[in-house]
């Protein structure tokens, strides 16, 4: 017998034992896994070139304020800026109130919109008839999926932000990848629908003529309001979206905060398990010594049992994330749900190296001091 398939089967003596365990911290490196890909998906990936080379402008107080209308061609004025369009967030109800039937609801301008989002793809004669319809609604072909919606298929939205049911006609269907989930209807059908909401918008999505200068147009554009009374906070869409979520509350605290918790339930679990194997094998670690295994080998043996079976759980773990991922990304579709999250070979890796060193780390102590046992005391161990 070899010393790995030794240290395998006397990882799995205790069957029910192991098999909790390693479902307990399958289940934590899951919980692990899934915020390491959340944070990557927030803070790390990097966006598409198209998205890099957009800018949004909006009010440097507050969402909830909306901007004027004049503002749009004073944008455009402004060096690199090759395409300008308005976006008001609708935030209406479809269906009921279920976080499932959930989706972003935009009011826009159809005759600019795709030369600004110029990663949507949207057949010609689709867009044609979205443009023509005062009515009409873009869609993700996600959503449309999801809802069975086809092109001429009619749905209405209830407003909970304005005092407005749209009637809407599906004309188009655009293709993106990642997918995105939202909904674009005409901004001219909301504002002839709530007269207060006239000339206003709330922010403004920019297409710039390249990724190196978004940075001087979002300066020249802010300056440009400076002295206005509704003054202009401009900055990438990716920076955009980081704020957007931010105003749910403090999500890298709540990522780490989870991360610390998962890190410390797997070392609490691995631990214990480790503490009652040594217990229960303590003549065996006497007759291992008695017949020559030195401190170095009985030491490596049981560490090597506490990292074999966080390994197992880890992997375990990571394995369910995927299809939980993927549901969450195309099923559960919420507010602040990254569509693009996937767990790939970084992330893994990153997650089954956690586990290895949290095995390592909970096991030492047991192994060390089964290690330093007294032979004659070992053997006349009871229990």
């Amino acid at each position: 017998m070899t010393l790995g398939s030794f240290v395998v089967r006397n990882t799995f003596r205790n069957k029910r034992r192991s098999l909790l365990t390693m479902i307990s911290i399958s289940f934590s490196l899951l919980l692990l896994t899934l915020m390491i890909c959340i944070w990557r998906s927030f803070y790390v990936d990097q966006v598409a070139p198209e998205a890099a080379r957009r800018v949004i402008t909006r009010d440097r107080v507050s969402l909830a304020f909306f901007l004027p209308a004049f503002y749009r061609d004073k944008i455009r004025s402004v060096p690199g800026v090759t395409a300008i369009a308005p976006l008001t967030w609708f935030g209406g109800r479809y269906i009921d109130d279920r976080p499932q039937h959930f989706f972003a609801q935009l009011a826009t301008d159809p005759d600019e919109y795709l030369k600004v989002a110029s990663d949507k793809i949207v057949p010609p004669d689709q867009l044609k008839a979205w443009q023509q319809d005062r009515t009409g609604a873009l869609v993700d072909v996600t959503l449309a999926n999801k809802y069975g919606w086809k092109i001429g298929d009619h749905i209405t939205l209830q407003g909970t932000i304005f005092e407005f049911n749209p009637q809407l006609t599906i004309r188009a269907i655009y293709h993106r990848d990642p997918p995105q989930n939202a909904l674009y209807f005409n901004a001219k059908y909301l504002e002839e629908s709530v007269p207060w909401f006239k000339g206003q918008a709330g922010w403004y999505s920019a297409q710039i003529d390249s990724a190196e200068h978004v940075s001087q147009v979002s300066r020249q554009v802010d300056d440009m309001f400076r002295n206005s009374p509704l003054q202009t906070k401009t900055e990438s869409e990716k920076a955009f979206q980081l704020g957007f979520i931010a105003s749910l509350g403090n999500v890298k605290a709540f990522i780490l905060g989870i991360c610390g918790a998962v890190v410390f339930a797997i070392m609490l679990v691995s631990a214990n398990t480790m503490a009652m194997s040594v217990r229960t094998r303590t003549r065996e670690v006497a007759v291992l010594k008695t017949l020559g295994f030195t401190r170095q080998r009985v030491l490596s043996i049981f560490v090597s049992e506490s990292v074999a079976l966080a390994l197992a759980g880890g992997v375990l773990g990571i394995l369910a994330a995927v299809p939980v991922i993927w549901f969450m990304t195309r099923s559960f579709i919420a507010l602040g749900v990254p569509l693009a999250m996937k767990v790939n070979a970084p992330t893994a890796a990153l997650s089954l190296l956690v586990a290895v060193t949290l095995g390592v780390v909970s096991g030492y102590l047991p192994a060390f001091n089964a290690s330093r046992m007294n032979i004659v005391d070992g053997l006349r161990h009871i229990g």
